[in-house]
């Protein structure tokens, strides 16, 4: 049990960690912002008293320390190289890319998404929501502040590599927090491979995701959903909710006429208009594999709901 005193502290501790990363010029002032964040939320992960919500708030700590430790290898080298702690002065090739890395692992994309899946899954919705959503606001800021100075071919590849885990990791999930976290996996593909080229472009992609994904959490935490099974047994209690879920998943696969399809398209766009058609073919195949697991929630609620 956490008093709520407690509670008050972590709270404003997770809400002033992320608010001073965003807002510092510093690299140490954003690492001091990153670690308060960090330690704040693992109470949180671990308040169910099971052995997975152990196991995953130490699989959070770890990936979250080794992302902060090469953040501080990076910004000291750049440092050490030009004198300065300013974050928009990250001018140095291996700390750009060792700072991209870190950051790519603070928010959980791939090659260094491996932690998501697992942390989702050992912890309450509420704290999986928390972590795809308010998580992700400082190191995307971090890396939108740096994104000229990173490599594009990095951010290109690394976008690419994580729409199609998101997609793959995705199909085979019968939990729904998994498949949650392979959802934001494949989302996060998609903002950072257009932080390359049009990092408003981005801020607005993770912006929408977010105001999407929100609302199926709070929806599946109401209903006390968890695997595909349980969606199947809700819509005969709550056939509204179910319906939205399914509405918001196609939303979040970017089937248009839905709000998800707008950043896929301007993104699209963009590739196209800096002559990356191949990329942007290589996008759309992607985004297909994800479809799948999307499209199968969908149907599974859509086929199980009474015609009104």
């Amino acid at each position: 049990y956490i008093t709520p005193t407690a509670i008050t502290i972590i709270t404003l501790s997770i809400i002033m960690g992320t608010i001073l990363t965003m807002s510092s010029s510093n690299w140490l002032m954003a690492w001091i912002g990153l670690e308060l964040n960090m330690l704040a939320i693992l109470p949180i992960i671990s308040k169910p008293k099971t052995t997975r919500a152990s196991e995953a708030t130490i699989k959070y700590f770890l990936t979250q320390a080794i992302a902060s430790a090469m953040m501080l290898l990076s910004s000291t080298t750049n440092a050490w190289q030009t004198g300065n702690w300013d974050i928009l002065e990250l001018k140095n090739k291996f700390s750009t890319t060792i700072m991209a890395l870190s950051l790519m692992m603070k928010m959980g994309a791939a090659p260094v998404h491996f932690w998501l899946p697992e942390v989702l899954q050992g912890t309450t919705l509420q704290t999986a929501l928390l972590i795809t959503t308010w998580q992700k606001l400082a190191p995307v800021t971090l890396m939108y502040m740096i994104s000229n100075n990173i490599q594009p071919a990095l951010l290109m590849s690394a976008g690419v590599l994580s729409m199609v885990v998101g997609g793959l990791g995705g199909i085979n999930q019968t939990q729904l927090r998994k498949t949650m976290a392979y959802s934001s996996i494949n989302n996060l593909g998609w903002t950072i491979m257009i932080m390359a080229l049009s990092p408003n472009l981005a801020i607005m992609n993770i912006t929408i995701y977010i105001i999407m994904t929100t609302p199926v959490f709070l929806m599946m935490k109401n209903t006390s959903m968890k695997t595909l099974q349980n969606l199947t047994t809700t819509w005969t209690t709550s056939t509204a909710t179910t319906l939205s879920i399914a509405l918001l998943m196609l939303s979040t696969s970017g089937l248009p006429p839905f709000t998800g399809f707008m950043p896929k398209m301007l993104a699209l766009n963009e590739l196209i208009t800096q002559k990356l058609t191949t990329l942007a073919t290589l996008a759309i195949m992607t985004s297909l594999i994800s479809l799948l697991f999307y499209l199968r929630v969908a149907y599974l609620i859509m086929m199980l709901t009474p015609p009104m």
